[in-house]
């Protein structure tokens, strides 16, 4: 299989390297990671042909779960490749990484989360959603790592630091701070739409809900809900009781928001990318 090299449009610079420097060049948004000094251009990095390309390309800010493709001198390699001084090493993201025989990380087979501390109400949103998400606001970042590699789970996180770990497999930098902004970048990222389970999933612990009778949870019902309403599902893990009241009006259309911001950003890119070819 040939590599597919459609991305690649910085050609190797001609200029002199040390005898311990290699080149390096960063694609797309893993730029958000570098100084501004070696954003969308070739830099120089220390090589002295000790130490893989995973964690030479860390050590410039790039975390190993963001790269999609590595090539070096135009080669495809994988993380555990040993550097050496005097190539010229190309680091892709996931989106728009070119197709190589190497894969970086295995193939996931249903997308599920877990989110560090500071993303409970991206949590929520990804639960309204119907998306299995572990979160815990008390949650250490070692166990967080663990989920995400021994569950197979996608981490999500505001900390570079975490996303590094060398035992997460797949896992993303959230850029957003703003929870909104935050579910609909996340939605664009993984190609997110509603589960079959929307709304089916408890908001409080993630297990699912099931519907309930009225009168099995009669006596558990606020006098106003008990008049107003008659259908209702109750999370099979925890007992929390939901219905189709205004905090269900109001998250269906969060949804229907962050639906349309995603539809609206991915027709600003196709535009984009038909004026630029």
């Amino acid at each position: 299989m040939e590599t597919n090299t459609r991305n690649i449009h910085a050609m190797k610079p001609i200029m002199a390297l040390q005898p311990d420097q290699a080149l390096i060049r960063v694609y797309g948004d893993l730029n958000d990671f570098l100084p501004l000094h070696a954003r969308d251009t070739w830099f120089v990095r220390p090589c002295r042909g000790r130490e893989t390309v995973k964690n030479l390309i860390e050590t410039c800010g790039v975390p190993h779960p963001e790269i999609g493709a590595l090539l070096i001198d135009g080669r495809p390699v994988d993380f555990d490749t040993l550097v050496q001084p005097g190539v010229a090493i190309e680091v892709f993201p996931i989106a728009s990484a070119p197709e190589t025989p190497i894969p970086l990380r295995p193939p996931l087979d249903d997308r599920r989360f877990v989110l560090d501390t500071h993303l409970g109400r991206l949590a929520a949103y990804l639960r309204m959603l119907g998306y299995d998400c572990l979160y815990r606001n008390d949650a250490h970042d070692a166990e967080l790592a663990r989920l995400a590699h021994e569950e197979r789970r996608i981490l999500l996180t505001r900390d570079l630091g975490l996303l590094k770990r060398s035992i997460v497999i797949h896992g993303a930098f959230v850029r957003e701070v703003i929870p909104l902004r935050q579910i609909v970048e996340v939605m664009r990222r993984f190609n997110l739409t509603p589960a079959p389970t929307v709304f089916q999933r408890c908001m409080r612990c993630n297990s699912l809900t099931t519907p309930v009778s009225k009168a099995e949870i009669d006596h558990l019902l606020e006098p106003k809900t008990r008049q107003y309403f008659d259908t209702f599902r109750r999370c099979t893990a925890c007992g929390k009781i939901y219905w189709q009241g205004s905090h269900y009006t109001r998250m269906q259309a969060l949804l229907e928001r962050a639906l349309q911001e995603g539809e609206r950003h991915v027709a600003r890119s196709a535009k984009r990318e038909r004026f630029e070819g």
